[in-house]
């Protein structure tokens, strides 16, 4: 079986790496940097849908299948399974998506696999002179992807723990942050004005209110708590609804559980939610802020107006999830919004540094002439 899933692996890198192969690009390198970042966020879409779909248990077992590559070799297992549990988490069509899933997952991580191969083969080629090719960087992002890999095996072994499920996703997302400050590292980009230096500290912010962001809308999602407030901008007619904090924000415990094993209380639902929906407005006006200020800075424009344009999109898609009560395009987009929102941050946090690394190779250049 182990053999069958890397060959799956394998074949799901292929496509991608023909891409990169048949590409008129000449820095392939850097191609590959950015193909292997496209389905990353491709990754993270089709786990949302994985997730929102309840399919994360179509096949409960980890790495296979009931012990198997795929589901035709467990078809039995899984239509008996069904049988028993016409409701349950396992069905033909949810086993395939978790399957897809975790084939997608295993492609990337043969991805990155290459990315740091080439690396250390170009740096050892140059004796070790060409930072371009720095081995390291593909190096700790390969021994990310096996963490990541490791949540999603104890996501399923778990049985959707919410809290391992929620670092699942914000891991996920880390990776996709990696690999844009990997991409934008041997990209070339428009001149930035040295101002842009002023972006450094608001724009690592940002990105850390994001951050909480993300886990908190994981948090909501893992818990199934998007629709605990029907109504908006109050909740439950209330602007303070029916709230239990504790049991809701209580880490280590099984789903739909309090940590005594208990059904879990609807207030602790509205509790994830309510605190989810309240600190999107606190991202939202930092982010406008940001914008506004990177849009009045040479080089950072686009990346501005972007950030803008996506915050608006994803404050939309969240509300209208709320008004049109969860449908699974408008989820699976909110959390593609979200994942767009941490490359256009990592992008921006990236490019804030270009005018110092710049003014010190300038200063550097300026003393080897004198």
């Amino acid at each position: 079986m182990l053999i069958q899933l890397a060959i799956m692996g394998i074949l799901a890198a292929m496509l991608p790496l023909a891409v990169v192969w048949v590409s008129s690009d000449r820095n392939k390198y850097r191609k590959l940097i950015w193909v292997t970042l496209f389905l990353t966020f491709d990754l993270i879409m089709f786990g949302a849908f994985t997730r929102l779909t309840d399919s994360g248990l179509g096949c409960p077992d980890w790495p296979g299948c009931y012990g198997h590559a795929n589901p035709l070799q467990a078809l039995d297992q899984i239509r008996a399974a069904e049988a028993a549990m016409p409701d349950g988490p396992v069905t033909v069509m949810k086993a395939w998506i978790e399957m897809i899933h975790r084939y997608l997952a295993m492609g990337v991580g043969v991805l990155i696999l290459a990315i740091m191969t080439i690396a250390w083969l170009r740096w050892t080629k140059s004796k070790r002179t060409d930072e371009r090719f720095s081995p390291w960087f593909p190096t700790l992002l390969l021994l990310f992807v096996c963490v990541q890999g490791a949540f999603g095996a104890w996501t399923v072994t778990l049985k959707l723990q919410p809290v391992i499920v929620t670092i699942h996703l914000v891991l996920g997302m880390g990776l996709l942050g990696m690999l844009t400050w990997m991409a934008a590292s041997q990209s070339r980009h428009a001149p930035i004005a040295q101002n842009a230096v002023s972006m450094r500290m608001p724009a690592v912010i940002a990105m850390l209110l994001l951050s909480v962001q993300i886990a908190l809308g994981g948090w909501v999602s893992t818990n199934y708590a998007a629709l605990a407030c029907m109504d908006f901008p109050l909740c439950h007619g209330q602007l303070l609804p029916q709230m239990d904090f504790a049991n809701g924000f209580t880490l280590w415990r099984h789903l739909g559980k309090t940590a005594d094993g208990e059904y879990l209380p609807f207030p602790a639902l509205t509790a994830i939610h309510w605190v989810h929906r309240s600190f999107a407005f606190v991202v939202i006006a930092f982010l406008a802020w940001l914008a506004h200020k990177a849009m009045r800075i040479d080089g950072l424009r686009k990346t501005g107006l972007w950030i803008l344009v996506v915050m608006t999109i994803q404050l939309l898609t969240g509300l209208t999830t709320i008004f049109l009560q969860w449908p699974l395009a408008l989820a699976v987009a909110h959390n593609g919004g979200a994942a767009l929102l941490v490359l256009l941050l990592t992008m921006l946090n990236y490019k804030a540094r270009i005018p110092t690394a710049t003014a010190a190779h300038h200063a550097t250049t300026r003393l080897s002439a004198a």
